[in-house]
C-alpha cells in the first residue's frame, strides 16, 4: 500500500537510495506519496533494474553514511537514468545547515531534517532517530538545522554490555521486559530497554515546544513505550530525499 505525505510538487517518479550503517532501503516516490519501500542486503543490478523497468523514474539520489566513495553505485544507476544525485553536504538543500563541521555530519540526519521541515513547515522540531545509533536533532521554526546528540541505539548498547564483559549474556529487545530484572537477562534487557525509553523521554521533557518526532528502524519499540506526545513517521528519510530531488529539479 502507498504511504501518503502530501506535499511534494513534481510528478515524476523518483528512486530514492538510503544506504544506512547495517541496512540498504530503496523507495519510489511519487508526487505525495511513496509507491515502495523495499530493504535489500547488497545493491545490484539484479535487484535495481527490476525496480527501474516497473515504475520508470526519471531521476535518482543516493544518501550513504558509509565511507566507500560508491562510485560504482553511481555508475549503476546512470546506465539505466539519466539524471541523478549523490547527495552530500554540498547538495542544495531547501533548509540551512548551521552544523560546525557539515563535511562530518551525516547525511541520513540532514536527509530527515528536511523530511521533518516539509511535514512540520515553521514549527520547531525534534527528529528522534532510533536504529543502528539514536540520533536527536533539532530544526528551527524558521528552516535552520541547530544540530544534535549521537548516543547507541538499542542493539550497540546489547553488543557492548557483551563484548566488553566476560560473562553478560547478549539481550535484545524483548517487548515484554520486565521493569526490574530477576536474572542477568532480564536486568540486560530491562536496564538497556528502560534506559533509552527514559533518555528520549528526557529529551522530549526538556524540549516541550519542540514536535518530537520518531523514525528510524526501531520506530515501532519506542512508539509503543515512550508515554510522551510524539509523531511517528516511519520513512522521513525517504521524504526529505524526494524533497531533495525536488529542490533540485527547480535549480
Amino acid at each position: 500500500m502507498a504511504e501518503k505525505f502530501g506535499y511534494l510538487c513534481t510528478t515524476m517518479n523518483k528512486l530514492l537510495i538510503d544506504i544506512g550503517n547495517t541496512a540498504i532501503k530503496i523507495a519510489i516516490a511519487a508526487r505525495d506519496e511513496l509507491l515502495l519501500v523495499q530493504h535489500c542486503e547488497n545493491f545490484t543490478e539484479e535487484i535495481i533494474v527490476p525496480i527501474i523497468q516497473q515504475y520508470q523514474p526519471k531521476i535518482a539520489i543516493l544518501s550513504s553514511v558509509r565511507k566507500a566513495a560508491h562510485c560504482e553505485e553511481m555508475e549503476l544507476l546512470a546506465r539505466h537514468i539519466k539524471k541523478n544525485i549523490f547527495f552530500t553536504y554540498k547538495t542544495p538543500i531547501p533548509i540551512r545547515n548551521l552544523y560546525a563541521t557539515p563535511e562530518t555530519l551525516g547525511v541520513d540526519r540532514l536527509a530527515t531534517a528536511v523530511g521533518a521541515n516539509a511535514l512540520f513547515p515553521k514549527q520547531n522540531c525534534m527528529i528522534i532517530d532510533c536504529g543502528t545509533a539514536i540520533t536527536i536533532d533539532f530544526l528551527s521554526d524558521n528552516g535552520q538545522f541547530l544540530g544534535g546528540n549521537i548516543s547507541p541505539g538499542l542493539q550497540a548498547r546489547f553488543k557492548a554490555l557483551h563484548h566488553y564483559t566476560g560473562r553478560l549474556p547478549l539481550g535484545n529487545i524483548n517487548e515484554n521486559a520486565v521493569s526490574i530484572g530477576q536474572n542477568t537477562q532480564e536486568a540486560i534487557e530491562a536496564g538497556v530497554l528502560q534506559g533509552a525509553v527514559n533518555e528520549i523521554e528526557g529529551y522530549i521533557e526538556q524540549y516541550p515546544t519542540n514536535k518530537a518526532i520518531i523514525t528510524g528502524g526501531d520506530t515501532f519499540y519506542f512508539a509503543t513505550k515512550i508515554k510522551k506526545p510524539i509523531f511517528v513517521v516511519l520513512n522521513l528519510n525517504f521524504i526529505g530525499l524526494a524533497k531533495i530531488v525536488d529542490y533540485n529539479a527547480y535549480i
